[in-house]
């Protein structure tokens, strides 16, 4: 039986290369990511065919997500990570709730999830959502700042930066202009704590995705890909009159927006579409099409 500790003990071993070799090696300029979030009924079902389809489709990379009770869908660090190998699949980053250590400090829980990352090859720890409890005040989003801090300082012990991915909520106006991503951006270690911009979230906050890379070169070391329609579709579940698109169908022009990679210190980006309104692969097919022709260069 594996204990944390055993766990977290291989996950040291695999960093230094002695256990097995987690890192695939494609230069970032190759790698076209999909976040498995958008894949998430398939991959729970039936890990090997999920992978093996987004391979096919030409994808070079995934962001996990889903890490829980020592797993990936299923599967250990290990078993998840010989999947990616055989498919060839580059797993730069993933996302990791800690909903324990972001609400009490559990540093057990930290220091786990630190080990799949560590175990899986990532280059960057992302923090990717914050549940309601967690930014009922801007003293709450000056609290996570701090373990934002914290977190950062454990990860580069494992050889990783963290990172921060944004919705919209964080955006929200509690006074005299202050958002709770002003307290992130200003109050965490700009030397150690990214950011994973999502176009999405922040152009339906109403915010220009390259002013916010103006504001702060070089802290979006990520972006999430996704296109935002603003037609009714009644497939949709979203409240609002604006909808998840495949790349390159919607508002978001993302052709002037790669133009800002370099300022934005951009090192991977992932597809994403939240919900979909046709079959799943053939909406991340649409997707990686128009990416490949039109911006992965």
């Amino acid at each position: 039986m594996q204990t944390r500790r055993t766990f977290i003990k291989q996950a040291s071993l695999a960093t230094t290369g002695l256990l097995f070799t987690p890192k695939i090696l494609f230069p970032p300029s190759s790698l076209i990511g999909l976040q498995l979030f958008t894949v998430r009924d398939q991959i729970a079902k039936d890990p090997e065919e999920t992978l093996a389809k987004i391979a096919q489709i030409g994808y070079t990379s995934v962001e996990l997500f889903g890490y829980g009770n020592g797993k990936f869908f299923g599967q250990t660090p290990a078993q998840f990570f010989g999947l990616l190998k055989k498919y060839k699949l580059a797993t730069p980053s993933g996302h990791y709730m800690m909903v324990n250590y972001l609400t009490k400090g559990d540093m057990d829980e930290l220091k786990d999830n630190i080990a799949a990352a560590a175990a899986m090859g990532h280059r960057y720890f992302v923090i990717p959502f914050l549940l309601d409890n967690m930014r009922t005040s801007l003293d709450d989003y000056k609290r996570l700042a701090d373990k934002f801090n914290v977190a950062a300082t454990e990860a580069r012990k494992a050889g990783m930066k963290l990172a921060y991915h944004n919705h919209n909520f964080e955006f929200k106006d509690w006074g005299g202009g202050k958002t709770g991503f002003d307290v992130f951006l200003h109050q965490t270690d700009p030397a150690q704590v990214f950011f994973e911009m999502d176009m999405y979230w922040v152009t339906r906050a109403g915010l220009s995705p390259i002013q916010l890379i103006k504001d702060h070169p070089g802290r979006f070391k990520m972006w999430h890909v996704k296109d935002m329609s603003v037609k009714a579709d009644p497939s949709y579940t979203t409240g609002g009159q604006q909808y998840f698109a495949e790349v390159g169908t919607g508002v978001i022009d993302y052709k002037e927006i790669f133009r800002y990679k370099k300022e934005s210190g951009m090192e991977y980006f992932y597809v994403e579409q939240d919900q979909v309104s046709r079959p799943v692969y053939d909406a991340i097919s649409n997707s990686f099409s128009y990416v490949k022709a039109n911006l992965a260069r």
